[in-house]
């Protein structure tokens, strides 16, 4: 049974989402230089995110709690400025042992697991995204090709 990219966000594993995505990028008729960053981008994301949906405590940008993964709030955390705040939310929420910058309170906080952050940071760090500082601004040529790249997400979903 096929499964849709709702159900995939809803509970599917990372590798099935981006398998699916895969295919959907294959037999799209996106041009070779979109296709290639589209899907690595989106495992970025998609490695933070899945592991906050599966401990139930997805937030978006602003912080606000939110209650499943779904298309929308995919396309939130799309934006690469929102991305990098992503990551250091997280880090700073491995460091303390609890989700910290998000509405959920504090027991629910606590129930944190740390999240591996090494593809949501390699990726970061290969578009220059400083991973030291995070009042650091990064090329706004790469915020601009992530935009392309976000439309290719949205075409996907």
């Amino acid at each position: 049974m096929f499964k849709t990219m709702k159900q995939l966000l809803s509970d599917g594993s990372q590798e099935e989402i981006s398998a699916a995505m895969g295919l959907q990028l294959k037999s799209s008729d996106e041009a070779p230089f979109w296709a290639d960053k589209t899907l690595p981008y989106a495992e970025a994301i998609l490695s933070a995110l899945i592991p906050l949906r599966d401990q139930g405590l997805l937030f978006n940008p602003e912080g606000k709690a939110q209650e499943q993964l779904d298309a929308a709030l995919l396309l939130r955390w799309c934006d690469l400025m929102s991305l990098k705040t992503l990551a250091f939310t997280l880090q700073k929420s491995n460091e303390s042992g609890r989700l910290l910058r998000t509405d959920y309170k504090k027991e629910q906080t606590d129930i944190y697991n740390e999240i591996n952050l090494e593809t949501l940071g390699s990726y970061l760090s290969s578009y220059t995204v400083n991973l030291e500082n995070e009042a650091e601004d990064f090329p706004i040529a790469h915020y601009n090709l992530h935009i392309g790249l976000t439309d290719a997400i949205k075409k996907l979903l």
